[in-house]
């Protein structure tokens, strides 16, 4: 921490046992290359060029550097040294303060306050700058900084991609809902992300990373918990870890396995049921790490998960605010499979190769009551299922290199396959019948590049741009009963990149960007039975400029601000009708502003206090957004104003470390979405969480109050689309609710 002090170099390591390591000091007028080999020779470690200048410090692979206990870890000390964050979701591991433009960095492993970020749904209420519906898990959109199309599932591609360990794990629709068990960070890309990440990151990026493969220490964890939420169904979780060096250095193997029940807290009144949202979550992921002789790292992952439903979460404000009348059960239900193989190498002149293949395979399938929408009424229910089938393969190769004063570049190619269909069905009294759905396959290939150029030790720009060709089928599920429908939509287009970022002082570093994106087009369902069109592709380009402080140390103060302009094209959106019908239309443009800013403070050891607030406008012209009044020409979920903060401290007494954390989120007005139908409020609440722990040795006991003075608010104006337009819909917030865990790690 000294040498990059006074060297004004980023050196990262997270590599267990080097706090153990002593070295002599270092006198005289050095590069940091040569001071890092000076401090590290004979100690059994290496330090590696990252991006900008950048070092990592690692275990050189056979050497002896003593490791810690294999089943102890080191005692827990009330304020751990920092380390310097990377942005790996640049794809050329660029330092935090080099990076120029917006990137929210989580440590998955610590939650906010009261809040087991299980999904990043559930952890988007602590993090402003990301949005979220509230369908379910495993059914929700997410948003970042308000580029938000529509709260309804639909064909239109993500506007946020997310991406598990360098391999995409979403295209079109929902996030999945990935459980957030043994992760090592989270990292919020702010967008558009159209040169790096191509098609689908024009809202941003969301790279989950996962906790690495130990190659020389045995190590396991259980972590389990109880909870129980007022007037409702206690509910529970589990959580099991292990690491296994299969050969010391060479080959290991790390697993996860987890399951998990919501209790409900919703009645049913027309049919007489108590807490019947009730949903329960199986899964688990594996990885297989390989380091061979010749420095190559390849890596086998694979994950699974299945969440079932077993009713709505919405309730009616007509029957209560946690209460509804349905004639029938409307249960979700999806499975998730996921495998990845990576091999990548480093070479000495800091080239890296890195090749990534990834399979995504998902089925999900949702059940709605239909009564209201058939006239005259009917005397049985009417029911109403879709079911989504996606197959998604990608495969991408990049090399990229550090260059010697800060400068680095990036290029790769990307391929992609994705297969998205929809089915749906309406049985009626004494029919089961099929309607149309449709069925898109997207094929495309890209290439892109970006370098950043050092001009001076403290000014860089970089440069880039990505070239893509993609084609998109469309077909109807089942033979269309009217009409016809449009087949081959071919894109080519080019998104470049241009930033800056300037180093103000040692620790503070000023940015600016410009960059665009884009969607492609496809086909979807059209208003009425029986019928399918055709959508177009819609683009966006934003300019951001930021400020950015980062702290050293043990205490300090870590800073950023930014704001941005962003101008949205051709707006796809996925749209339900007055009657329920699903459709898919451009819906026009946006002009979006937005600013954000955060703190990171540690005044004291051990005392830390954290805040984050998104201040936002945006404007819609089209169609709909014309037709309507001029205060419903919004986005959807895009609220003017939210923000967060928390305030945690932690000491050591004897051989125990307690840890106590308080946090309040506010989440501000937003509407379902645009033009005079979907003006219907919610948002407009604030909740309060309390939490705390302690830990002694490998054990440590928590508990956690999530809204904590039981605020009764809408988090979502929807649950069922064929009611939706009666504007009584709210998905309303879980009650207080209060979990007591436990976990073991050896």
């Amino acid at each position: 921490m000294a040498l990059s002090r006074d060297l004004g170099v980023e050196i990262v390591s997270t590599e267990p046992g080097l706090q153990r390591v002593s070295t002599r000091g270092l006198s005289g007028r050095l590069s940091a290359r040569a001071a890092l080999g000076r401090l590290l020779a004979g100690t059994g470690y290496r330090a590696v060029p990252l991006g900008s200048g950048a070092f990592r410090i690692e275990r050189v692979a056979g050497r002896g550097a003593a490791p810690p206990h294999p089943r102890r870890s080191p005692a827990p000390s009330a304020a751990p040294m920092p380390a310097d964050v990377v942005v790996t979701a640049s794809k050329r591991d660029i330092p935090l303060l080099r990076y120029p433009g917006s990137v929210t960095v989580v440590d998955a492993t610590v939650p906010a306050a009261g809040i087991r970020s299980a999904t990043l749904s559930d952890a988007a209420r602590a993090i402003p700058i990301l949005q979220s519906t509230h369908l379910g898990r495993g059914r929700n959109k997410l948003f970042i900084r308000g580029i938000a199309d529509s709260s309804f599932g639909g064909a239109t591609q993500s506007p946020t991609s997310i991406y598990l360990d360098d391999v995409q794990l979403n295209y079109s629709g929902a996030d999945p809902g990935l459980r957030l068990y043994d992760m090592d960070s989270v990292e919020v890309l702010e967008g558009p992300q159209g040169t790096l990440y191509g098609s689908g990151a024009i809202g941003g990026v969301i790279r989950l990373t996962s906790a690495a493969v130990d190659l020389r220490r045995t190590g396991a964890a259980l972590d389990a918990g109880v909870t129980a939420t007022t007037g409702g169904m206690p509910g529970g979780d589990i959580a099991a870890m292990v690491n296994l060096p299969i050969v010391d250095d060479r080959l290991g193997v790390r697993a996860v396995a987890y399951a998990g029940r919501s209790g409900g807290y919703i009645d049913d009144l027309r049919r007489g049921l108590r807490d019947v949202n009730v949903e329960s979550v199986t899964g688990g992921r594996v990885k297989l790490s390989l380091r061979t002789a010749g420095d190559w790292r390849i890596e086998a992952s694979g994950a699974a998960q299945s969440i079932d439903a077993r009713d709505g979460q919405y309730a009616d404000r007509s029957a209560g605010l946690l209460a509804r009348r349905s004639a029938i059960a409307q249960p979700f239900d999806n499975e998730l499979l996921f495998g990845r193989v990576t091999a990548s190498r480093t070479w000495g002149n800091g080239v890296h190769l890195l090749i990534a293949t990834g399979l995504v395979g998902y089925r999900a399938g949702e059940q709605f009551d239909a009564t209201a929408a058939v006239m005259p009424a009917p005397t049985t229910p009417v029911v109403y299922r879709s079911d989504h089938f996606k197959r998604l393969l990608t495969h991408e190769t990049r090399l990229s290199r550090a260059l010697p004063g800060g400068s680095s570049w990036v290029v790769g190619v990307t391929l992609v396959n994705d297969r998205d269909e929809l089915a749906r069905s309406v049985a009626v009294p004494g029919a089961l019948r099929d309607i149309i759905g449709v069925t898109n396959v997207t094929r495309s290939a890209s290439l892109f590049g970006e370098s950043t150029l050092s001009l001076s030790r403290s000014l860089a720009v970089t440069v880039g741009a990505r070239g893509t060709s993609a084609r998109t089928d469309g077909s109807p599920s089942v033979t269309p009963l009217s009409g016809s429908f449009v087949r081959g939509r071919s894109t080519r287009r080019i998104d470049p990149t241009i930033a800056a970022s300037w180093r103000i002082a040692p620790l503070v570093a000023a940015f600016g960007r410009f960059q665009t994106g884009y969607r492609t087009g496809g086909l979807s369902v059209a208003p009425g039975i029986g019928r399918v069109a055709d959508f177009r592709s819609d683009s966006i380009v934003v300019g951001e400029l930021g400020v950015r402080r980062i702290a050293r140390g043990p205490i300090g103060l870590a800073l950023s601000a930014s704001v941005s302009l962003a101008h949205w094209d051709n707006i796809q959106a996925d749209l339900i009708s007055r009657r329920g019908q699903p459709y898919t239309d451009n819906i026009g443009n946006a002009r979006i502003t937005a600013f954000e800013t955060a703190l990171d403070w540690t005044p004291l050891p051990g005392l830390r206090a954290q805040g984050a607030v998104l201040l936002t406008d945006n404007r819609v012209t089209g169609p709909i957004a014309d037709l309507s009044r001029r205060s419903n020409r919004r986005l959807p979920e895009t609220p003017p104003f939210a923000a967060h903060g928390a305030l945690s401290y932690a000491w050591t007494a004897g051989n125990v470390t307690p840890r106590v954390v308080a946090g309040i989120d506010h989440v501000g007005r937003s509407v379902l979405g645009t033009g005079d139908l979907f003006d219907i409020s919610q948002g407009a609440y604030s909740v309060l969480s309390l939490g705390g722990g302690v830990r002694r040795g490998a054990v440590e006991v928590t508990i956690d109050i999530d809204n904590l003075t039981n605020v009764q608010a809408n988090r979502f104006a929807y649950g069922n689309p064929f009611a939706f337009a009666m504007r009584e819909q709210i998905t309303p917030l879980r009650p207080r609710n209060v979990r007591i865990g436990a976990a073991y790690r050896w």
